[in-house]
Formats: structure tokens, sequence, C-alpha cells
């Protein structure tokens, strides 16, 4: 009688070790799953109208303003404080231009087809902050030469 409690507390203990150490892994599986969608809502593509666009650059003067033009097309007149990098030299690689790639990028071109392919690339190339305002033709604000 008394090896046969001792066999049953024994084995209750390990259902209960054995319900915490899978309970663990779980919550560990769930961290892990949660970190993986974290890190695709931050690398998805987001596109926002020219009024957000301004706002934020009225909030934080170290955003980066990036026009995908030609460099012919940003002569003849640009957002003030926007570099230009033409759509055409970006790729799935980070820029030499942009080495933070946290650092929050506002991106426009003439119309907004440009800018949401330009966007999209740097993305794939590892930036997470990334933000497509379309088309300077919808830009009611401030332009220079």
């Amino acid at each position: 009688m008394k090896k046969k409690k001792q066999w049953l507390l024994t084995v209750i203990a390990a259902g209960i070790m054995a319900a915490a150490l899978s309970a663990c892994g779980q919550d560990k599986t769930r961290q892990d799953t949660k970190s993986a969608q974290e890190d695709t809502m931050k690398t998805e593509y987001k596109k926002i109208t020219a009024e957000e666009a301004k706002e934020r650059m009225d909030k934080d003067d170290k955003i980066i303003i990036l026009d995908v033009r030609t460099e012919e097309e940003y002569q003849e007149g640009h957002i003030p404080g926007a570099v230009v990098i033409p759509n055409e030299t970006i790729s799935s690689e980070p820029l030499k231009e942009l080495p933070d790639l946290d650092q929050e990028i506002l991106v426009y071109c003439r119309s907004g087809n440009r800018s949401a392919q330009a966007a999209k690339k740097l993305i794939e190339a590892g930036y997470t902050r990334v933000y497509d305002f379309g088309g300077i033709t919808d830009w009611h604000y401030d332009t220079e030469k």
C-alpha cells in the first residue's frame, strides 16, 4: 500500500512538472510569435497623406525627407530639406546615405508611383520606419529650387 501511494505521488508530481514545463514552452512560443508579428508590423508598407507627412515634419526635424525623383526633377523644385536619391538607384540593400535602419523616412516622388516602389525597396532593405506620402503634385506647402 505504501509503495502505491509513493508511486501515485510520483506520477502526480511528474504530471505537474510536465504541465509546468509545457506551459513555459508555450509562453516562449507565444512570445516568439508575438515578436515575429511585431517585426512584420514594423516593416509593412505604409501610405500617409501629404498633410500627415507635413505634421510629422513639423514635429520632428530629424526625419529624413526622401525625394526619389531624378536629380533634374529635384532641381526644378523640391520640399525644403529633402535629400534626393533616385528610385532607380535604390535596391534591396541598405544605402550608405541612410545608415540608420530605424530612422524615420518620408518618401515622395512626382505622382506617387516611384515613391511606393522606393518605399517597398527600402523596407525590403531593412528600414523599419518608412512612410510613402505620394507625389509632390499633392504637396500644398512650401517648395524650393
